[in-house]
């Protein structure tokens, strides 16, 4: 058993934490959307006795703190993305200045919450803030945690890189932050998102900071995966892997260079587009005998491509959005193993692995 235990801040319907559980890490996730703690709350009734617990704290982050989670001792969060993405409001990118001002002024001392939630409009936008909070609020207390990870978009890199510098100052191991792409750990698709490790050095906890290796090809559209890869790598994962499904064309709600009637089109030979909130909305064009069928991919289809286990219990109304605001499981197994120092398993790789799913 691990002598770890996370709080995983946004915690969705369990993206990270089932990573978490699989490694053998006890983790508690604060949400406030019901339907995504339903989720997760179906997922931990059916898990067996003895095993590590994922818990779930329905709220909003901001009405609590480090002391709350007392056994808590790596931090962990996944802000809110919507008003960061390119297909959101973007009042994130344009209040990107702000949001730095911000940080400096939490690294002084200051209480921001309430200003913060006025950033241009958009209340996610200043949420981004909160991991800081609490890793700040924690040292405070005498208490740090040994171990931060961040994950958002791409545009929210600059804000992982300023954090960055603040908890360099205050004793924290912080390789510098970076993009990573799904496909390069096992996951099914191209999503990109920026990611963020911390340690906290002490004479018991000498481990250095750092992020994962990649462990298979970079996607890119037109060229095949090297069926001799150098041994380090291998092919990128394909949705027809994933799915256990061949022969058909996934027509994406979204178009090419951001021109809807450039509609993008990938095979079942590809990796997925990136997983959204409207997935459901992507066409999937097969042929069978000879006769064109058209449909959408499942709730269970677009968490497979996500990661998930194929029988994850999920609940409420709005599956999709749920399954798109998660890091994909495998790639959060990737980073806690990394940054957590975890030790390898025997075949070198690391696989999401619970029995009933």
């Amino acid at each position: 058993m691990s002598h770890y235990e996370i709080v995983d801040l946004f915690a969705g319907p369990g993206g990270l934490d089932v990573a978490a559980h699989c490694l053998g890490i006890p983790v508690t996730g604060i949400e406030w959307d019901l339907d995504a703690c339903a989720t997760r709350r179906a997922f931990e009734k059916d898990l067996k006795p003895g095993t590590p617990h994922m818990r779930t704290e329905q709220g909003d982050v901001r009405d609590f703190g480090p002391e709350k989670f007392p056994d808590a001792n790596v931090l962990t969060g996944g802000p809110p993305c919507q008003s960061f993405t390119v297909a959101g409001t973007g009042a994130g990118r344009k209040a990107l200045d702000e949001v730095l001002r911000f940080i400096d002024a939490m690294a002084k001392g200051k209480d921001v919450r309430s200003d913060a939630a006025l950033i241009n409009g958009d209340e996610r936008t200043g949420l981004v803030l909160e991991p800081l909070r609490w890793a700040l609020a924690a040292l405070d207390q005498g208490t740090p945690y040994e171990a931060i990870i961040l994950e958002q978009v791409p545009a929210v890199l600059p804000v992982w890189e300023r954090m960055a510098e603040v908890l360099r100052a205050r004793n924290y191991s912080v390789p510098t932050p970076e993009v990573l792409r799904t496909e390069e750990y096992g996951v099914p698709q191209t999503r990109r998102r920026a990611i963020l490790v911390a340690r906290y050095r002490n004479p018991d906890n000498p481990v250095e900071a750092r992020l994962p290796r990649p462990t298979h090809q970079r996607y890119r559209k037109g060229v095949a995966p090297e069926q001799k890869p150098p041994a380090s790598l291998s092919p990128w994962v394909s949705m027809g892997q994933a799915l256990n499904r061949e022969n058909f064309t996934v027509i994406s709600n979204y178009g090419t260079g951001g021109d809807p009637r450039a509609r993008g089109r990938r095979t079942d030979k590809e990796p997925a587009f990136t997983v959204t909130g409207k997935i459901s909305r992507n066409r999937v064009v097969s042929v069978r005998s000879g006769v064109v069928h058209e449909d959408r991919f499942s709730n269970e289809e677009a968490g497979l491509l996500q990661t998930f286990p194929r029988l994850y219990p999920w609940q409420g109304n709005a599956i999709a959005q749920q399954i798109g605001n998660a890091i994909p499981p495998l790639l959060a197994a990737h980073i806690l193993s990394a940054a957590l120092d975890l030790p390898p398993r025997a075949d070198g790789n690391v696989a999401l692995e619970y029995d009933g799913f």
